[in-house]
């Protein structure tokens, strides 16, 4: 529906969350925005040449973009209005793969007014005739334990560490936010130091309103390091605990005496709401009849092209109780729709390298008070709980014959390599396979935690900074990058600290099928 008509002299319409692209495939992207008011998103593409400049009709054919026509693409999106936060989104289709864009953003008030151009830029997948050469970055963990956007040391410059290694895009494993944690001006570092944070009405309490909850994302996209990013940066993300609240899982009733809201189901509907808002996720509505994409539901595969598929997993949605994880039927992670969506994905998928990007590491021991956070249950024998429905996932991956998969993850505070064997393992039906693990990116740091045996993990590397440590060197705030050679004949991970020091790096070369 169209807003009731702006007032005569009305401001323009700024862009006070910057911009987003996301979800970015071979021949789709999801470009988002926000507005200071009621408007319209438009979208200008402009297709760029190898040397990053606009194609013109003297410039086609060289380098990316080859062939395409320099006209630029122009896009007319749906009404942000108070409904979304006055965040909007479109999904731009049907584009060429292996292609730079520069994209421009603006939204148009009722009378026609154009409003602030934010200009971004992201680059389509490699198509089947790329080599399929790409990089990209992952992470978790952003403004937890307190720390959120500090002036004094540059405000979330993990985040510009990303930037600079120059990724095709950005995966964030989940906990974008801290909705459980307030974030007040000043917090007393472990060692004494007073840490200062910039500082909102809605960041000062635990997050129980829908304009709690979108504050919290509004307030990390203030921050200069985000935003620079993810103008540059194509974003896939995920959820998990923090989004709602600390180590939440569905009908759990809170005991804690800083909700009034104390249903975590009310809780988690709003939070889940605001986080798609501000999300650059698609609308089932703008996608192509088939795409298996809907609106409720955050797991998904982005195509990447011949060299990379990325399954998007969501951990929480039906997660059981934490209980000690001992049962001897299987209890809920994933679920059963998810679980077999992701076995029939990894089937079928034909790209060299399948990367699952999950919210919860696999065989590390996270304790809830006296039962599980994790799927493991810190017993080294055969599968109990959770830990069941993780075992008929890699046993059908194993018997598919689906090879060349790798987790990555985040949620524990510090970064780790564990390779997973049957040759050490208490349950043996499974094809060895690498996990790898970063973060935070802006938070506590701690760990490293103890690992469950029942899958045979062996940790590789780990390194964790102080115990709640807080993020102002960077040494204990991590995200990995990964390279994927031509052809994808090698798979480089690396684990860097949030000053851009690589810590680890290990190369993985791919199995015949």
């Amino acid at each position: 529906a169209r807003p009731a008509p702006s007032r005569p002299g009305a401001a323009r319409l700024t862009l006070p969350s910057g911009l987003q692209t996301g979800d970015v495939t071979m021949d789709s992207a999801v470009l988002w925005s926000r507005a200071s008011g009621e408007g319209r998103l438009h979208a200008v593409l402009h297709a760029l040449d190898h040397e990053g400049r606009r194609l013109t009709s003297s410039s086609r054919g060289r380098g990316k973009g080859r062939g395409q026509d320099s006209e630029p693409i122009v896009l007319r999106g749906p009404w942000a209005t108070e409904r979304t936060d006055f965040t909007a989104r479109i999904s731009a289709t049907d584009l060429p793969s292996d292609t730079q864009y520069e994209v421009e953003l603006f939204f148009e008030d009722e009378n026609g007014k154009r409003g602030e151009v934010g200009t971004g830029r992201f680059g389509t997948a490699p198509g089947h005739r790329s080599d399929g050469a790409q990089s990209f970055v992952w992470t978790a963990d952003t403004a937890g334990q307190g720390y959120g956007i500090n002036p004094d040391v540059g405000g979330m410059f993990g985040y510009e560490a990303m930037r600079a290694v120059e990724p095709d895009f950005f995966l964030h494993a989940g906990d974008t936010i801290y909705a459980d944690g307030p974030i007040e001006e000043s917090i007393e570092e472990p060692d004494g130091t007073i840490w200062r944070n910039l500082v909102t009405d809605e960041v000062a309490k635990v997050a129980e309103t829908l304009r709690e909850f979108r504050g919290r994302h509004s307030y990390n996209l203030r921050d200069e390091n985000i935003r620079a990013l993810y103008a540059e940066v194509p974003v896939i993300a995920t959820w998990d605990d923090h989004e709602t609240t600390n180590n939440w899982w569905p009908g759990e009733v809170l005991e804690d005496d800083r909700y009034s809201v104390v249903d975590v189901d009310t809780l988690a509907a709003r939070g889940r709401r605001a986080w798609q808002e501000y999300q650059p996720i698609a609308d089932v509505r703008s996608l192509k009849p088939g795409t298996g994409f809907e609106p409720e539901r955050i797991y998904r595969k982005i195509s990447r092209g011949p060299a990379l598929d990325v399954f998007v997993l969501d951990m929480r949605t039906h997660k059981g109780e934490n209980t000690d994880g001992r049962e001897q039927r299987a209890t809920s992670m994933l679920g059963e729709e998810q679980l077999q969506w992701l076995l029939k994905g990894l089937r079928r998928s034909q790209a060299t390298w399948k990367v699952i990007l999950a919210d919860l590491p696999l065989g590390i021991v996270v304790p809830d008070g006296e039962g599980q956070e994790s799927i493991a249950n810190a017993e080294d024998g055969a599968p109990l709980g959770r830990e069941l429905e993780l075992a008929r996932l890699l046993s059908g991956i194993k018997s598919q014959r689906t090879r060349n998969v790798v987790f990555l993850t985040g949620d524990v505070h510090y970064c780790a390599a564990h390779h997973y064997s049957p040759e050490r393992a208490a349950f043996t039906d499974f094809d060895p396979f690498w996990e790898f693990v970063a973060g935070p990116i802006n938070a506590g740091s701690f760990g490293p935690n103890e690992m469950d045996g029942t899958f045979g993990p062996e940790v590789d590397f780990q390194k964790a900074g102080p115990a709640m440590g807080s993020p102002r060197d960077g040494k204990g705030q991590f995200f990995g990058r990964v390279e994927i050679a031509p052809d994808g004949e090698e798979f480089t991970v690396e684990l860097i600290d949030a000053t851009g020091e690589v810590q680890y790096t290990r190369t993985l070369t791919p199995q015949p099928r």
